[in-house]
Parts: structure tokens; C-alpha cells; sequence
């Protein structure tokens, strides 16, 4: 019996967040240990089909550099790295288009169909999604950073009660041209933006964004995250991660989360629980 009224307990502490956040859009930047994990991978399609099946509209953004990068090294093809971001070249190109638009997002999308939702996958070349410039073609060849996203095809997608399931691939515009690899993080928060979402979550491999004492922060503004960076305390693969939070932020989303993916049903203790387990940054 005390099992049974815990459980009502967690429905009942569930329930604003339910309504509250019922019909919104929340973006989803899959990637990490969730990704990798026979078991997380589970967790983490049982969540985003509770969260469909309760009436949000999620959006999931996967990332897949690891994969990448095996399959470079089975092939002997060189990859490098500056600042942490992944120099394209054109033989790389074809590669990561072939892991994340190809191998990653059908396996995402078929896992969410086995446990009963709607979900198509998508890469930012179908029907001029995501269209994008080089960062920088000398120093990083077909890496881009996106300047246009075309919504239509993604929100036909949900107001017909589909999970898109999307690959940061941009179209490079002409023709002939193999497209551009986009930083994941980037590529979800322009994605958040340009869709009006409501909120968006990072699954990371730390609990959150931690002080100088290693100690989870809960809560922070712009202007604290600001800061953290200026003093070096926000530092490493977690500067990405709160850049892309921010733009969000600053380009209309109410809420960014970077929590971890490695706990079981993360994104549920975040979204629809009252203490969450991750950061959350807001303006």
C-alpha cells in the first residue's frame, strides 16, 4: 500500500507540469552516455513517448561524434579537431552524413516506433530544413553554422502528431554541393528558436553546471552563467553547452536544461518534477 500511494504521490507532484507545459514544444539534444547505453537508449524512448502521450510536442536533435569517429578510424581516415570542433573535410563529410542521417537517426527513430510513437527522422536537407555557410571553409572545410532553418516541414510533422527525430546535416545550397556537419548543441538551440519551443534540454555526462567546488548548481541567469565562464569555472565541453542554452534564451525559448543523461528517466525527473536534477538556466 505505501508503494501504491508513492506512486500516486509522484502522479500528483507530475500533474501541474503535465498541464503546464501541455501543447508546448520541447527540443531535445540527444547525445552523451544516453546514447550509447543499450539501457539509457531505452529510458530515454520511453520518456519522450511520455512525454508525446501527455501532450507536449518533443523534438528530438541527436549528435553522433563518437560513431563518427570510429568509423573514420575503421576506414583509416584522418580526422582532426581545433577548439574541440571536428574539421569536415569532404571525405569526412560523406561519412558523418552517412552516421547521422543514415545508422544514428533510424535507430533512434525505430526505437521510439517500438514502444508506440509516431517518429520520423530527418536530416536538415529534407525539404531545405536547415541551410547553412561554412564557419570557416580554409580552416574547417564543410563544418557550417546555419543561417537559415525552414519550419514548415517539421511543424506539419507535429500538428500530425509525429516525433521528428532530427540529424544536424545542413544543405549547402547549390547543387552538387554535400552539405555541412553541424555542431549539435548549435543546430538544437537555432532549432528551439526557429520553432518557438518552449523549453530545451541537453543530455550531457555531468549532473549539470558545477561551482568551483564541483557542486551542482540548480538554477542560473544569463549573467551568472556569464560570469562562471569569465572566471573560468564553466569551462571545456560544457562552454558549448551553455552558449547554446543562452542563444535559446536570447532567441525566445523560456527555459534551457542541461542535466545527465546518464540517470535513468532524466528528462522526466527534469520537466515533470518538482525538485529536477539538472541546471536550469533562464533569463
Amino acid at each position: 500500500m505505501r508503494h501504491k500511494m508513492e506512486t500516486v504521490g509522484t502522479l500528483l507532484d507530475a500533474l501541474p507540469y503535465i498541464k503546464k507545459f501541455r501543447g508546448e514544444k520541447v527540443v531535445v539534444k540527444y547525445g552523451g552516455s544516453a546514447q550509447t547505453s543499450d539501457e539509457l537508449k531505452e529510458k530515454f524512448a520511453e520518456d519522450i513517448v511520455l512525454l508525446h502521450t501527455v501532450g507536449m510536442k518533443p523534438v528530438v536533435v541527436h549528435g553522433g561524434g563518437k560513431s563518427i569517429s570510429r568509423l573514420l578510424a575503421d576506414l583509416g581516415i584522418e580526422s582532426s579537431f581545433i577548439d574541440g570542433q571536428r574539421v569536415t573535410t569532404r571525405n569526412v563529410m560523406r561519412i558523418a552524413e552517412m552516421v547521422l542521417s543514415g545508422e544514428i537517426n533510424k535507430e533512434i527513430v525505430a526505437l521510439l516506433n517500438s514502444h508506440g510513437a509516431k517518429a520520423v527522422g530527418l536530416s536538415g536537407k529534407d525539404a531545405n530544413f536547415l541551410e547553412a555557410v561554412a564557419k570557416d571553409e580554409e580552416n574547417f572545410g564543410y563544418t557550417g553554422v546555419i543561417k537559415k532553418i525552414n519550419t514548415e516541414i517539421v511543424d506539419n510533422m507535429l500538428e500530425d502528431g509525429f516525433i521528428p527525430v532530427i540529424a544536424p546535416i545542413a544543405g549547402g545550397g547549390a547543387m552538387g554541393h554535400p552539405g555541412f556537419n553541424i555542431n549539435a548543441d548549435l543546430a538544437a538551440s537555432r532549432i528551439a528558436v526557429a520553432l518557438g519551443a518552449r523549453k530545451i534540454l541537453f543530455l550531457t555526462d555531468t549532473p549539470g553546471v558545477l561551482d568551483a567546488d564541483g557542486e551542482l548548481i540548480g538554477n542560473l541567469s544569463i549573467e551568472a552563467t556569464q560570469k562562471l565562464k569569465s572566471e573560468g569555472v564553466i569551462h571545456g565541453g560544457m562552454v558549448p553547452k551553455v552558449d547554446a542554452c543562452m542563444e535559446a534564451l536570447r532567441g525566445g525559448v523560456k527555459k534551457s536544461h542541461i542535466i545527465d543523461g546518464r540517470i535513468e528517466h532524466a528528462l522526466l525527473l527534469e520537466i515533470l518534477t518538482s525538485s529536477g536534477i539538472g541546471t536550469c538556466i533562464e533569463l
